[in-house]
């Protein structure tokens, strides 16, 4: 069964995080990043997992996230890494929402950050632009076939998507 969550999903960097927060501003919910909860349970950044342990490793730990979601935690606005799409029970977490935008949008809207060299070093699967890219295209078709809504946040202010979202959740 569905959980009453709301579940912000997309490639890494198109605001997941920003959006959840604004969300939660304007809602009577808590905003949740699976990316801080694996940091937090594991005690290190997820580049050093990565790094040390390999991307199989950390998708496991998304799934124990995922697992602990659909147990543990209604009611709440959760931003999820660009692969946690991928968990089997990611369907039963919550309203999924994807927010669309273009892999140039996402770019710039990181480099345009007043800590964008931060957001860009803090992505492993982003030092390669051009791999990167590949992977955005892999996943655009399949982030479309698992969203509720899909809110297109390109050029937005973060404001007006949180308006958008909300109007379309109720």
């Amino acid at each position: 069964m569905k959980k009453d969550n709301i579940i912000l999903m997309g490639f890494m960097g198109v605001g997941k995080g920003t959006v959840a927060r604004a969300l939660a501003k304007h809602s009577s919910r808590f905003a949740v990043d699976t990316d801080d909860l694996i940091e937090s349970l594991q005690n290190r950044r997820i580049k050093t997992i990565f790094a040390k342990e390999g991307e199989e490793y950390f998708r496991n730990l998304e799934q124990e996230c995922a697992n602990w979601i659909e147990k543990s935690v209604s009611n709440s606005i959760i931003s999820v890494g660009g692969g946690f799409f991928k968990r089997p029970n990611f369907k039963n977490l919550g309203t999924i929402v994807y927010l669309q935008s273009s892999f140039d949008g996402i770019i710039h809207r990181i480099k345009s950050a007043p800590n964008a060299k931060n957001k860009l070093k803090k992505r492993p699967l982003l030092q390669d632009l051009k791999e990167a890219k590949k992977l955005f295209k892999l996943r655009v078709p399949s982030y479309e076939a698992v969203a509720d809504i899909v809110i297109d946040v390109e050029n937005k202010k973060t404001d007006d998507i949180v308006k958008e979202i909300l109007k379309k959740i109720k």
